[in-house]
C-alpha cells in the first residue's frame, strides 16, 4: 500500500493591509459622496430651518420612489405579461428564423436586460418625478383663493394648485402606457406573438388582450385629457388676451367635451376587443377621433372665428376682454390703483412752488448708481474694503426729521488685498466693517456727499450698532472664524493707527457658522472645498466655525425656495444691528384670464442692465404676484428670518402649511425694522409693465389700443446699455395729499414714437395704511409735456448749458448726469437732474456735483445750486426757502438776485424772439415772467 502524496495549499491567507486599504476606499468614496449633504444639513441646523431641508428631502425621495416604482412596475408587468404569453409553437417563417437569432442572443441575459430596463425605468422616471415637488406640495396643501372664476365657477385655487398636478399626472400616465406598449409589442414581436409576414391570425390572443387594453387606457386617459383642456382654456395665451374667448366658448369648449366622449366611446372599444378577433371596430373608433378632432376642434372653431367674431370682433369680444382687465388687475394688485386727471399746466410765475416746499426740500440730488465711486474713495479706507455697483436708498429720523439717505456696508475685497494666501483669505480677513449713509439732499461745498454715518470705527450719526459684516453680498466663499479666545486674536477687525501693528484684530462671539471643530466636520469640509488645510491648520481649535453660503439673497433663497426674490437686497441700521432687508414674492401662473409675462423681461431696465449689484430675474412666467413676505438677514451672525407680509395671499398660506412654522408673523416686526421697510423696486416694476396696458378699464378702448403707455428709456444710458428708466425713490407730497411720504416713482410715454409724457404713477413706500397705494396722475392728451427723453434733449440744446458742459467736459474732466426725477409740483411736472463732474486724467478721481439742472414746462434752470435752478424757472423765486448745500443767508441771498436778473434776461430775449416770429401767445408768457422777475430782483435786492 503505497502512502498517497502529500497535499499543499498554495493559498496564502490575505493580509490585512489590503482589506483594510479596501475599507479605507469605500469609506472615501461614501464621505465624499455624503459630505456636501452633511454639510447642506449643518447650514440649515445652523439658521435654524431644519424642517425645510427635511421636507424637501422626503417630500423628493417620496416622489422619486413612488414615479419610479410605479413607471418600471407598470412597464416590467406588461413585459413579464408578454414573456410569459409568448407562444409554445411559432410557425416556421423566414421572419421567424431571423427572430430565432435575436431570441438565442437574448435569452441567457433575459434576467440582466429585465433588471437593466428596471433600473433604468425607475432611475428616469423617479428623477423626473422628484423635479414635481413644488407641484405636489401645492397640490397637497392647497388654500382657497375666496374667488370663482367667471366661466367655470371654480375656485382660482383649482387653476393654481390641482389643476397643475393633475395635467401632469395624465401626461404621466399616458407616456408610461405608451412606453408599456411599445416594450410590450418588441417582446410579442420577438417570441412570435406578434407575426407580420403571415395572412391570418397576425397576433396571438394574449397580445391581442394585453394591446387591446393598453391601448384602452391610453385613449381613455386621452378623454380624460380632453376634459381638462377646457379648464386650461382659463391660461391659454391669445393675441388679444389672456382666457376664454368667444370662440373657444362657443366653439372649443363643446368641441373639448364632445371629443371626450368621443374618446371615452373608442376606449370602450378598444376593451371590446378584448373578447373580438378583429382591429376593425377599434381602428375606426380611432380614425373617427382623428377626423373629428380635425373637424371639430380645427375646421369648426375656426370657422366661428372667421365668419362670426373676425365681422365684429370688438362686440363679439368685449365681454371675454373685460374678464381679462379685471382679472389681470386683481392678480397684479391693481384693481384699487387711483387714476386722477392731472392738468398739468405748463407756465411759470413766481413763487408757484410755495406749496410744495416740503417736496422741494426732499429732492434726492445724490444718485444712488453715480456714487459708488465716490464712497470707494471717500470711505473704503483700505483697498481690502469696497462698496457695491449700485447703492441703496432709505430713510432715517436725524433730529427729529426723516431725511432719505443714501446707504452701503463696507464690504470686504480680498482681491485688494496685496498679500494672498489661505490664511488671509479664509481665516484673517473674514469680515467687512461699517455702514455708510449719505444725505440724499446735502453736499459740501466740493460737491462731495454729507455723511450722516462713516469712518473707521462709525461715527455716531445714527446711532451705536454692530459694524461687522460677516454676511453680505461680496465675501469670501467661506471663513473659519471664532475660536478659543486669545490675547492674540487672528482676524483682522479694522485698521487703526492708534495700536502698535496699526489695526485691531477680532474673535468672532456671535452664533453664526457651522461648528467646525471636530475632526469628522474638519473632515468633511476638508473634502467639501478640497482643502487639505482645514483638517491640518493649528489655527482652527475646537470653538472653530466655518462660515459658508453667506450672500442673503442666497441664505433666504434656501431657507424658502418657494419665493421668488427681489434682485436687490439693502441693508438698514435696526435696533443696533445692521440687517439685509429682502422682499420675497408668491407668484403663480395659473390665474384664469390673467395676462402672463416673463419676469425677466418685465423687470430689466437701465439699472439691472447696467448694475451687477442688481440680480436679474430668471425667465419665470408668471400672471399673478404678492409680495408676502419681508425678509432679514443679520450681517453678523447671518439669522434669518422671514416675516409674513400680506396676510390675505393664499399662495402664501399655501406654503405655510407646507413648511409649518417658518414664517414669522407680521406682527413681530419691530418698530425700528418697520420703519425701514420700503415697497419693492421689482415688483413695481412688474406693476408698471402691467400697469401700461391695463389702466385701460373698458373693453373697447383696450381692444382700440390708442392709450396704451409704455416706460420711457432712461435718457443717461446709450447705445448697448440704453434701456428703461428705473423707478426712483425719493420723499414726495402728492397734489391732494396732506404729507410727503417715501415713495417710488416711475413716468410713462405713449406706446409708439412720440416721447411726451402721458402719465406718472407713485406708489406709496411707507409702512403704513397708505403702503403699497398705487396713484396715477394722468395728462390731458391734449397737452404735450415733454418726457425724460425730450427734456434730456431740451436740456443739452439750450446754448448757455451746452456751452458750461461743454467746458466741462474738457480739460480732463468729464460730466456724469445723474438720475433724472420727475415730481408734480407747482400744478404741473418738475424734473430735476444733478449734474457731476469727473476728472479723466486720474485714476483715483470720482464724481462730484457741481450743478443742477431743472425744467418746468418749456422753461429750464442751471445752477450750482437746485434752489438757484428753480429760481431762474419761476420768474427769479420759485417760493422755496430751503436749499440744498452749505450755503449762507448772504449767498442765498445773492443767488436769488443772480437768478432773477439772468431769468428777466431770459425772458425779455424770449420775448423778443416771440414777437419777431408773431408768436403772441408766447410772447405774452414771456412778458408776464418778465414781470416775476424783476419783482423778484426788487424783493432780493431789499432783503440784502
Amino acid at each position: 500500500m503505497t502512502n498517497a502524496a502529500p497535499q499543499f495549499n498554495f493559498r496564502r491567507r490575505r493580509g490585512p493591509l489590503p482589506i483594510t486599504i479596501g475599507i479605507l476606499a469605500v469609506i472615501g468614496v461614501a464621505l465624499v459622496s455624503l459630505s456636501g449633504f452633511y454639510a447642506d444639513w449643518l447650514w440649515f441646523k445652523s439658521v435654524n430651518f431644519t424642517s425645510v431641508w427635511s421636507t424637501v428631502l422626503l417630500t423628493k425621495v417620496a416622489l422619486f420612489v413612488a414615479s419610479g416604482l410605479i413607471t418600471a412596475a407598470l412597464v416590467l408587468f406588461n413585459v413579464l405579461v408578454a414573456y410569459k404569453r409568448r407562444p409554445l409553437y411559432v410557425p416556421l417563417t423566414i421572419e421567424a428564423d431571423n427572430l430565432e437569432r435575436y431570441r438565442a442572443q437574448i435569452e441567457p441575459i433575459k434576467r440582466w436586460v429585465f433588471v437593466g430596463l428596471g433600473a433604468a425605468l425607475f432611475y428616469f422616471a423617479g428623477t423626473s418625478g422628484s423635479m414635481l415637488w413644488t407641484t405636489w406640495l401645492l397640490f397637497k396643501n392647497s388654500t382657497p383663493f375666496g374667488i370663482k372664476d367667471p366661466q367655470f365657477q371654480m375656485d382660482i385655487s383649482f387653476f393654481a394648485f390641482r389643476l397643475p398636478l393633475w395635467q401632469t399626472l395624465i401626461a404621466w400616465g399616458i407616456s408610461t402606457l405608451v412606453l408599456a406598449i411599445i416594450a410590450s409589442t418588441i417582446v410579442h414581436y420577438l417570441y412570435g406573438g406578434i407575426r407580420l409576414q403571415v395572412r391570418e391570425d397576425r397576433t396571438t390572443v394574449a397580445a391581442r388582450v394585453q394591446l387591446s387594453v393598453l391601448l384602452g387606457g391610453v385613449v381613455l386617459l386621452k378623454a380624460v385629457a380632453y376634459w381638462f383642456d377646457r379648464y386650461a382654456l382659463a391660461l391659454k395665451e391669445s393675441k388679444l388676451i389672456t382666457g376664454l374667448t368667444y370662440t373657444d366658448v362657443n366653439a372649443v369648449l363643446p368641441a373639448k367635451a364632445i371629443l371626450a366622449a368621443i374618446a371615452v366611446v373608442c376606449a370602450l372599444l378598444f376593451f371590446a376587443n378584448i373578447v373580438r378577433r378583429s382591429w376593425v371596430l377599434p381602428a375606426a373608433g380611432t380614425a373617427l377621433l382623428v377626423i373629428s378632432s380635425v373637424l371639430i376642434a380645427g375646421i369648426y372653431p375656426g370657422a366661428i372665428q372667421t365668419f362670426q367674431v373676425k365681422p365684429s370682433e370688438s362686440s363679439k369680444e368685449a365681454p371675454f376682454i373685460q374678464r381679462n382687465i379685471d382679472s389681470t388687475r386683481a392678480a397684479y394688485g391693481l384693481d384699487k390703483v387711483q387714476v386722477s386727471d392731472y392738468q398739468a399746466t405748463l407756465t411759470t410765475s413766481a413763487g408757484q412752488l410755495s406749496k410744495d416746499a416740503a417736496t422741494i426740500a426732499n429732492i434726492r440730488l445724490m444718485d444712488p448708481n453715480v456714487l459708488p465711486a465716490t464712497f470707494r474713495q471717500l470711505q473704503q479706507i483700505k483697498p481690502y474694503y469696497t462698496f457695491p455697483d449700485s447703492l441703496d436708498v432709505d430713510r432715517y429720523m436725524v433730529d427729529g426729521v426723516k431725511r432719505d439717505t443714501v446707504v452701503a456696508v463696507r464690504e470686504l475685497n480680498i482681491d485688494g488685498n496685496p498679500s494672498r494666501n489661505w490664511i488671509n483669505d479664509h481665516l484673517v480677513y473674514t469680515h467687512g466693517f461699517g455702514f455708510v449713509a449719505a444725505f440724499g439732499n446735502s453736499r459740501d461745498a466740493d460737491g462731495k456727499p454729507s455723511f450722516a454715518v462713516g469712518d473707521l470705527p462709525p461715527t455716531k450719526g445714527l446711532g451705536s450698532f454692530e459694524p461687522r459684516i460677516y454676511f453680505g453680498e461680496n465675501v469670501p466663499d467661506y471663513s473659519i472664524i471664532g475660536g478659543v479666545k486669545t490675547d492674540s486674536p487672528v482676524e483682522f477687525d479694522y485698521p487703526d493707527d492708534a495700536s502698535a501693528n496699526g489695526q485691531k484684530n477680532f474673535t468672532y462671539t456671535g452664533t453664526g457658522g457651522v461648528p467646525v471643530g471636530s475632526l469628522l466636520n474638519k473632515l468633511v469640509f476638508a473634502l467639501k472645498y478640497q482643502e487639505q488645510r482645514i483638517l491640518l491648520s493649528s489655527l482652527i481649535n475646537k470653538d472653530s466655525k466655518i462660515l459658508f453660503e453667506r450672500n442673503p439673497r442666497e441664505r433666504v433663497a434656501k431657507v424658502a425656495p418657494w419665493l421668488t426674490l427681489d434682485g436687490d437686497p439693502y441693508p438698514a441700521l435696526v435696533d443696533g444691528k445692521v440687517l439685509w432687508i429682502i422682499d420675497g414674492y408668491t407668484t403663480s401662473a395659473g390665474y384664469p384670464y390673467s395676462k402672463q409675462i416673463s419676469l425677466s423681461s418685465a423687470t430689466s431696465d437701465a439699472l439691472t442692465v447696467n448694475s451687477s449689484a442688481v440680480t436679474a430675474q430668471g425667465n419665470q412666467n408668471i400672471n399673478y404676484i404678492r409680495n408676502s413676505v419681508k425678509a432679514t438677514v443679520d450681517a453678523y451672525d447671518g439669522t434669518v428670518t422671514l416675516y409674513q407680509w400680506d396676510a390675505k395671499d393664499p399662495v402664501l398660506a399655501t406654503w405655510s402649511k407646507a413648511f409649518p412654522g417658518t414664517i414669522t408673523p407680521k406682527s413681530k416686526i419691530s418698530k425700528d425694522l418697520m420703519s425701514h421697510i420700503r415697497y419693492p423696486e421689482d415688483m413695481f416694476r412688474v406693476q408698471r409693465e402691467i400697469l401700461s396696458s391695463y389702466h385701460v378699464q373698458t373693453a373697447a378702448a383696450f381692444y382700440g389700443g390708442q392709450d396704451f403707455w409704455r416706460v420711457p428709456r432712461d435718457p443717461s444710458t446709450f447705445g448697448a446699455n440704453a434701456g428703461a428708466q428705473p423707478p426712483y425713490y425719493l420723499t414726495l407730497q402728492m397734489p391732494g395729499e396732506a404729507k410727503p411720504e417715501f415713495a417710488m416713482t416711475t413716468p410713462f410715454v405713449p406706446r409708439g414714437g412720440r416721447e411726451n409724457l402721458s402719465a406718472f404713477a407713485v406708489v406709496n413706500s411707507d409702512a403704513g395704511p397708505n403702503y403699497g397705494k398705487i396713484t396715477v396722475l394722468q395728462l390731458p392728451r391734449s397737452t404735450n409735456v415733454a418726457g425724460p427723453s425730450q427734456v434730456a434733449s431740451n436740456f443739452e440744446a439750450k446754448p448757455e448749458v451746452a456751452n458750461s458742459l461743454s467746458l466741462l467736459r474738457q480739460g480732463g474732466s468729464d460730466v456724469v448726469l445723474g438720475n433724472l426725477l420727475t415730481l408734480p409740483v407747482g400744478g404741473g411736472l418738475l424734473y430735476v437732474q444733478p449734474v457731476y463732474v469727473k476728472a479723466t486724467s486720474n485714476s483715483a478721481a470720482y464724481p462730484l456735483l457741481q450743478k443742477v439742472l431743472v425744467s418746468f414746462g418749456d422753461q429750464i434752470g442751471y445752477d450750482d445750486t437746485l434752489k438757484g435752478a428753480l429760481d431762474q424757472v419761476f420768474g427769479g423765486n420759485s417760493g422755496t426757502s430751503s436749499t440744498t448745500g452749505t450755503s449762507s443767508t448772504t449767498g442765498t441771498t445773492n443767488n436769488s438776485l443772480a437768478s432773477a436778473l439772468a431769468s428777466a434776461k431770459q425772458a425779455l430775449t424770449d420775448a423778443q424772439a416771440a414777437l419777431a416770429k408773431g408768436d403772441f401767445a408766447a410772447y405774452g408768457r414771456a412778458q408776464d415772467r418778465l414781470k416775476s422777475a424783476i419783482a423778484s430782483a426788487i424783493a432780493a435786492q431789499t432783503k440784502k
